[in-house]
């Protein structure tokens, strides 16, 4: 019994042994791991790994020690007491990443309302051009030697509507770029046609690549060549070239009787039908449809945007016979749709005499020179051209007149739609021409 209780105060006793010698170890280790903490500093804290973090979670923050000096002040900014307990969040590695775009504020401005941001003078004309009483006037002013006038502003123009002065509410001399229709007549004598075919290159390059054109033909029928499409694009210069191999008609009268008449005159058995009355043959006139197709221009070119000049280029002789057309519906729609006619008169349309007797409307035979009365109407103008160099630089005036005119804008006296209200354009400086449209048709209220 006495040998059993020493066995087991022994046992005891080493185990409280080796106890002590473990606890002395973990303190030892305990003391060097917290020098070593010392020494490091906040390298200590550096090393140690940044805790995963969960979306939306709120970041950690630590309170390791930092050596580096405090961030200098910001200017203008107010001073903040020191906390030495202000903890601070650790580096995030997607901080450098660009943040989400900024939200794109776009403001709808219903039709006829003016917006309420500054916008340039094409926006604002097209903001304006929604309301039913607003009119828009594009000018032309030339000095005496034919030259462009620049410079003036809204003080030196007073627009006149049925007699009554308007109050402007618009004005810019900003160029515009163009919606043009090229109308070309196919019908003209082989010699006035060769000259314009050797010019069509230099009528590409009459258009800027901000403007977009189409192309049509007539004759005694009336054909769209080419849609509307940019210059740049090169469907202009393709579409002009396969018109080089189109031949003009031949000059000189018409044959009617003789041996070249083409057959004999009318008999019955060989005999004339009357012996003693002369026989004269007759001929059909062959037609040139020259309403139909500025109608058709026009209505293709009535769809482009408001914010665009729309004209209509018309390369003729200003010959017009057995349109469906009528003059005065085709002015209605020139003038209701904002288009101005501008002409290159080649033939018979370049004699300046011939041109002034030829507006003359002869019934039966038709106008013989029917473009100065759409030009002189909606505001355009025909240039009278022979020579070959004369249609070149005719090309380029005029696109820099359609371009760069001045556009005036009022705000009509609210009255029935669809009745022709006149227009006068004064200028208050001296030796000046004005070209602007005769007057107007006001459309009706857009249907909702």
């Amino acid at each position: 019994m006495r040998r059993l209780s020493t066995t087991v105060i022994v046992s005891l006793a080493v185990l409280l042994s080796l106890a002590n010698a473990a606890s002395s170890q973990a303190q030892s280790s305990s003391k060097a791991q917290q020098a070593q903490a010392a020494r490091t500093g906040t390298a200590a804290a550096a090393v140690q790994p940044t805790p995963p973090q969960l979306p939306d979670a709120p970041q950690p923050q630590y309170n390791a020690p930092t050596s580096e000096p405090p961030e200098a002040p910001v200017p203008g900014a107010s001073p903040e007491p020191a906390d030495t307990n202000k903890t601070a969040a650790p580096p995030d590695a997607d901080s450098t990443a660009p943040g989400p775009p900024p939200p794109n504020h776009i403001v709808y401005a219903k039709p006829g309302a003016q917006p309420q941001m500054p916008v340039n003078a094409r926006d604002q004309l097209f903001t304006l051009s929604r309301s039913v009483n607003f009119v828009q006037v594009p000018v032309t002013i030339k000095d005496s030697n034919g030259h462009l006038v620049v410079g003036l502003v809204p003080k030196d123009f007073s627009v006149y509507e049925d007699g009554i002065r308007q109050k402007l509410n618009f004005f810019t001399s900003d160029p515009f770029p163009l919606s043009a229709a090229i109308v070309l007549d196919l019908g003209l004598a082989n010699s006035d046609w060769k000259k314009v075919r050797d010019t069509l290159p230099a009528l590409v390059g009459a258009f800027s690549q901000f403007d977009e054109v189409a192309l049509f033909t007539y004759s005694n029928i009336v054909q769209k060549v080419q849609d509307f499409s940019g210059v740049d694009a090169g469907q202009l210069a393709a579409s002009l070239h396969k018109l080089k191999t189109q031949t003009g008609k031949m000059g000189g009268a018409p044959v009617v009787g003789g041996p070249l008449s083409g057959g004999p005159s009318p008999n019955i058995n060989g005999q004339p039908v009357t012996p003693n009355t002369p026989q004269v043959a007759t001929y059909e006139k062959e037609s040139s449809v020259l309403n139909d197709a500025i109608l058709a221009a026009a209505n293709e070119l009535s769809k482009r945007e408001p914010v665009r000049r729309k004209i209509l280029f018309v390369i003729s002789d200003g010959r017009e016979l057995g349109s469906d057309s009528k003059y005065k519906e085709v002015l209605r729609v020139l003038l209701s749709r904002q288009i101005s006619v501008y002409a290159l008169g080649v033939g018979g349309g370049a004699i300046p005499g011939y041109r002034q007797l030829e507006t003359i409307r002869i019934p039966g035979l038709g106008y013989g020179d029917i473009l100065p009365k759409y030009a002189s109407a909606t505001g355009g103008q025909v240039f009278p051209e022979l020579s070959q160099k004369a249609i070149e630089d005719a090309y380029a005036q005029v696109t820099e007149e359609a371009r760069n005119q001045y556009t005036l804008g009022y705000n009509a006296a609210a009255r029935p739609a669809g009745g022709y209200r006149s227009i006068e354009v004064r200028v208050d400086r001296p030796n000046l021409k004005v070209f602007a449209k005769d007057g107007y048709y006001p459309l009706p209220p857009a249907k909702q």
